[in-house]
């Protein structure tokens, strides 16, 4: 059974024709519109591209935003016009597929734990790290969404009372200090506290992109900032083995693409600071199989197991 999952986000739209082993078959990309509408046409004539290639059974689209328990509306989603909106439905009407709704995390998830690197894992945690964190929890083959569709947020958990002003309104969230923002944030901080020499004092303002091409080079202030990411994402990781106690956790996103240079240091910062340490066995951390096709891949997975589960009934019913 075919398949089409669409990562639905803030320039871009893109499908993909999945098959059930998560191998993509073609994809297709359009820009993201800046109307609701609009961008319920944009969805309807990408999947159309696909459609009429190949027979596929349902679509499941990957929202940046909150989604409903029902995984029929989008509640909310601060890069896209959709305001309560009921996002399945409509395009269902559009398409005459059934369609589901996923967050983009939690479609990542499934796509690692369907195919990549959490297979077989009964407890998975996702931790995409790019701009901000994105996160996902698979629990027994089922993604935990928490009783209203969201959880987890592990990105705005307050790690710094105080710390750096979020986007969510906090201060002191976790993705202020460990993302490609944070990243970025900490390299400035570190360059106006000294003269020590770096490539990235050209800049007038480094990037995280910037700032992870000068870690790799070995770049010594660049170095420290990465450092410094590698600290709070092993803090990170040891809320979420004190929470969730998870077999595996795979890390995903922007930023994984350096985890070379962070992760080791990560790791080892988790095994000193979880509850229990040297007691108790701790969770594989390791990087995603899957980078940009991943929501698209778990997208389409979720919505062709809504197929097979209730072939006769209406979707989302």
């Amino acid at each position: 059974m075919l398949t089409i999952g669409v990562d639905v986000g803030g320039t871009s739209v893109r499908a993909a024709v999945v098959d059930q082993h998560g191998e993509v078959l073609e994809t297709h990309r359009v820009p993201t519109p800046s109307g609701g509408p609009e961008l319920n046409d944009a969805i309807a004539s990408t999947v159309r591209v696909l459609s009429d290639r190949y027979p596929v059974a349902a679509v499941g689209l990957a929202v940046a935003g909150f989604v409903s328990e029902d995984r029929r509306m989008v509640r909310f989603a601060p890069h896209l016009a959709w305001r309560h909106v009921a996002v399945a439905d409509e395009l269902s009407a559009q398409l005459g597929l059934p369609v589901v709704l996923e967050h983009d995390a939690n479609a990542a998830a499934i796509a690692e734990h369907r195919f990549g690197a959490a297979i077989g894992a009964r407890v998975a945690a996702l931790v995409a790290i790019g701009t901000g964190i994105g996160a996902a929890l698979v629990i027994d083959g089922e993604v935990f969404r928490g009783a209203r569709g969201v959880a987890p947020e592990l990105g705005h958990l307050r790690v710094v009372p105080d710390g750096r002003q979020c986007s969510c309104g906090k201060r002191g969230c976790l993705e202020r200090y460990c993302s490609g923002t944070a990243l970025a944030a900490t390299a400035a901080e570190l360059l106006r506290a000294g003269d020590e020499p770096s490539v990235l004092r050209e800049l007038a303002e480094p990037t995280g992109v910037v700032a992870a091409e000068a870690a790799e080079a070995g770049d010594p202030l660049a170095r420290r900032a990465m450092a410094d990411l590698a600290r709070w994402l092993g803090e990170g990781l040891a809320l979420v083995a004190d929470v969730y106690d998870p077999e595996v956790v795979v890390i995903a996103g922007g930023v994984s693409s350096s985890a070379h240079l962070y992760l080791d240091a990560a790791r080892e910062h988790y095994a000193r600071t979880v509850t229990g340490a040297g007691h108790r066995p701790l969770a594989d951390v390791v990087v995603a199989r899957y980078g940009d096709p991943a929501a698209m891949i778990g997208a389409a997975a979720l919505a062709r197991e809504h197929v097979l589960q209730a072939p006769k009934a209406p979707f989302g019913g």
